[in-house]
C-alpha cells in the first residue's frame, strides 16, 4: 500500500523550485488504549466544562484567548489567526547550506520524507545528488498546518528527508544542571574511557529492541486467554560501590566482550610508519 502524503509544495532556493510531497518516516508502534467504562465497555467521553458555573459549555460559547498577563486574556478570532499566517504557505525555502555535523541534533524534533511530484523528477534528483556530494544540509522555513517551522533538507539512502527542528530559543539552555568543579583523577579518567571504548563499535539500530511494548503484549495475550499477570517484586537496590571498585569490576567483566575495533584504547595497534 502506497503512503498517503500529508503535505505537498515546493522546495525553494535561488530561482529553482523542486515540487516535493510529504511523508511521514515514522511508523511508531506503540500500543494504543481505550478508556472504557468497565460496567459495560462503553467509551468515555470528555465533556467541554465551565469550572465557575459547573456546567457544560456549548462550543459557540468557546473561544481561544491568551494570557498576557495574570488573569488578563485576549481573545482570538478566526481571522486573527488568518493575519497571522506567513508567506511562502506551500513552500520550503531553504536560505542557508551548511555542514551537517555542524547541527546539533537536540535540534531535531521528527522525521519526513519527501518524494517527487510527477513531473519534478529530475530537479528532485539533481537537488539530491547535489546534496549527497557538497555533504550540506539545507536550512529553511516552511508553514504547515497554519504554524511555521524551522527545517533541515538532508539526503537518507538517496531521498530528500525533512527534519522539522526547534528555533534555537526553544531549547532551554543546560548550563545550570552542568557539575561544578568536580576532581576526576588521571586514572580514574583513563579506565572510564578504557571502559568506553570496550563497548566501542558501529551503530546497529536493528540490535536495540522495543522490550516493554513486547512484554505488554504478552500481558494483553494472557489476559486475553484469562490467565493471572503477576508482578515481579521489586528487589532493593544495592548500595553503590565506589568509582574505582565499580570502574575496576566493569572492566573485568567486559574481558572478551570487546568487539574488534572496541578494544581497550592502550591494546591498539600503532599504524605502522612508511619509510622515508
Amino acid at each position: 500500500m502506497a503512503p498517503r502524503a500529508i503535505w505537498s509544495g515546493t522546495i525553494s532556493f535561488g530561482l529553482v523550485n523542486v515540487p516535493v510531497r510529504m511523508y511521514s518516516a515514522i511508523d511508531e508502534h506503540k500500543l494504543h488504549f481505550h478508556y472504557l467504562h468497565r460496567k459495560d465497555d462503553s467509551p468515555i467521553g470528555y465533556e467541554k466544562y465551565c469550572k465557575k458555573e459547573e456546567k457544560p459549555v456549548p462550543d459557540d460559547e468557546i473561544g481561544k484567548a491568551f494570557e498576557v498577563s495574570k488573569g488578563e486574556y485576549v481573545y482570538l478570532e478566526d481571522e486573527d489567526f488568518e493575519a497571522a499566517k506567513v508567506e511562502g504557505y506551500r513552500t520550503i525555502e531553504l536560505t542557508d547550506f551548511v555542514a551537517s555535523e555542524e547541527i546539533d541534533p537536540i535540534y531535531f524534533e521528527k522525521t519526513y520524507y519527501l518524494g517527487p511530484q510527477d513531473g519534478g523528477e529530475k530537479v528532485y534528483a539533481l537537488l539530491a545528488r547535489a546534496l549527497e556530494h557538497t555533504r550540506l544540509s539545507g536550512i529553511g522555513k516552511y508553514v504547515m498546518r497554519d504554524r511555521e517551522h524551522l527545517g533541515c533538507l538532508r539526503i537518507r539512502d538517496g531521498v530528500l528527508t525533512l527534519e522539522r527542528m526547534y528555533f534555537a530559543n526553544e531549547i532551554r539552555p543546560a548550563k545550570d544542571l552542568k557539575p561544578g568543579r568536580i576532581s576526576v583523577s588521571k586514572q580514574e579518567l583513563e579506565m572510564a574511557e578504557q571502559l568506553i571504548d570496550r563497548f566501542s563499535g558501529k551503530f546497529k539500530p536493528e540490535k536495540y529492541k522495543d522490550t516493554y511494548t513486547a512484554a505488554l503484549k504478552r500481558v494483553v495475550r494472557a489476559k486475553q486467554q484469562g490467565k493471572e499477570v503477576h508482578v515481579a517484586a521489586e528487589t532493593d537496590e544495592a548500595e553503590a560501590p565506589d568509582l574505582m571498585d565499580a570502574l575496576r569490576q566493569s572492566l573485568s567483566e567486559s574481558k572478551g566482550k570487546s568487539r574488534g575495533k572496541g578494544a581497550a584504547r592502550g591494546s591498539r595497534k600503532q599504524p605502522a610508519r612508511k619509510a622515508a
